[in-house]
């Protein structure tokens, strides 16, 4: 019995020795949120050189609930450029310790699947509920989200966060989180054509690019960051920046085909 009792006890101590440094790294790690005052702003394009490769978009045939989803094959823009800008992309301050609070859209965070596709195709989306919606009527998705890991080296992994069917109209309301990183990828398993990227970042400070490639951040408190774009298909480019209060910098990032 004494054994018994000194095994657990070890057991225990070992769990939270193992465990201990984790917490102590994400207690660390955890965003908190001030008064910013007299905040910075940082604005800029992303933009794409050259020619486009050539499986920049795919044509994929659609097979099923063509009533709704349509006929004949939707495309689908892996590297969307219109007038140079490259579209789809997320810009963002890496690893940023406090500054200022969330402002979540009207409704909440949403992912709407409607004629099929994937509204928005980008966005970024605090860590926590997310509402998924079904608006199509008699069709049923099947979405699967899943974690990006390894997206800052290059080498991609994809972790399952949930995945399950919606065959009904409807709202239904999922945890949103990652472990190693806030890069997402979503997509149907219900029909092979649809699509989505998701951010979801400790902070705020984090925007996909309009339809022009330009982007725009505020309320940043002074100091030295590193911001980062990152597009899925071509990956981080990041940029070392320093920011006074009050002040505006602009800082662009190009993309391009490297075959």
């Amino acid at each position: 019995m004494k054994k018994a009792l000194v095994f657990k006890a070890l057991t225990v101590g070992v769990a939270m020795m193992v465990t201990a440094p984790f917490a102590a790294q994400a207690a660390k790690d955890e965003y908190k949120v001030i008064t910013v005052a007299n905040g910075a702003t940082i604005s800029g394009k992303v933009m794409f050189d050259g020619a486009l490769p050539e499986d920049a978009k795919e044509n994929i045939l659609i097979t099923k609930d063509q009533t709704v989803c349509g006929k004949g094959e939707r495309e689908i823009a892996w590297v969307d450029v219109k007038d140079g800008a490259l579209r789809g992309t997320f810009v963002f301050l890496d690893k940023i310790k406090e500054g200022k609070d969330w402002m979540p859209p009207s409704g909440g965070y949403l992912i709407n699947q409607e004629d099929c596709r994937f509204h928005p195709w980008a966005q970024v989306v605090k860590p926590g509920e997310i509402t998924i919606r079904n608006s199509d009527k008699g069709v049923l998705h099947n979405i699967n989200t899943r974690e990006m890991i390894g997206v800052e080296k290059g080498r991609v992994v994809k972790k399952g966060i949930f995945n399950f069917g919606q065959p009904d109209p409807g709202d239904l309301v999922q945890e949103l989180k990652t472990s190693r990183g806030p890069y997402i990828g979503i997509n149907c398993e219900a029909h092979n054509f649809m699509f989505g990227f998701m951010m979801a970042p400790s902070h705020p400070y984090a925007v996909v690019v309009g339809e022009d490639g330009s982007y725009s951040l505020d309320g940043i408190p002074a100091g030295k960051y590193t911001l980062k774009a990152w597009h899925p298909r071509y990956g981080i480019q990041k940029a070392k920046i320093t920011v006074e209060a009050g002040g505006s910098l602009e800082q662009s990032f190009t993309f391009k085909n490297e075959g």
